[in-house]
């Protein structure tokens, strides 16, 4: 068993941890169903771990005990690597919930005003689940570069493509 497996069973196991996983990170373990079934070009298993409200799904790649990334994969036919591992992964998705506006470039100071104007509280809540997690958030900078390293290695291996249709997905942060 891996630290990240043992997060994973930590977020499933706990009601109040899975419920500030939720909001502000949208992170919502008991969605694990994804919009179509998808396939890697490798044969490499995905593994819905959660999901969002906007119909997203959250999968790690790989078999149970090993390193598996985590990809995210949208209700309109995008995907990409947020994470090295499901630590990393939930790290981003704890500290900085706005990560896909961050990725396709907008400023971490816009994005926080506005959660804090949507929710006065955010900041409280999301001191509270890195807290509970246990988890040290890293600068706005690192973690955008972390997600932006991750998104780079999306394509080729990790491209899902549906099972019905065969077609690919896009790359959520690509600049076409």
């Amino acid at each position: 068993m891996t630290a990240p497996d043992d997060l994973l069973r930590r977020i499933e196991t706990e009601p109040a941890l899975a419920d500030l996983l939720n909001w502000p990170g949208d992170f919502d373990v008991t969605r694990r169903d994804p919009v179509e079934e998808l396939r890697l070009p490798t044969g490499m298993p995905l593994h819905p771990i959660a999901g969002c409200a906007a119909g997203g799904t959250y999968f790690l790649c790989g078999e149970p005990g090993t390193r598996r990334p985590v990809l995210y994969a949208d209700s309109e036919g995008q995907a990409s690597l947020i994470g090295e591992d499901l630590t990393e992964a939930i790290t981003l998705i704890a500290a900085f919930p706005y990560w896909q506006d961050l990725g396709l470039g907008f400023p971490v100071e816009e994005l926080e005003a506005d959660m804090l104007d949507d929710q006065p509280d955010f900041d409280e809540s999301r001191d509270r689940l890195l807290s509970a997690l246990g988890l040290t958030p890293p600068p706005a900078a690192d973690a955008l570069a972390r997600l932006r390293a991750a998104a780079e290695r999306t394509a080729p291996d990790f491209v899902p493509a549906s099972v019905e249709h065969g077609l690919p997905y896009g790359l959520l942060f690509s600049r076409d």
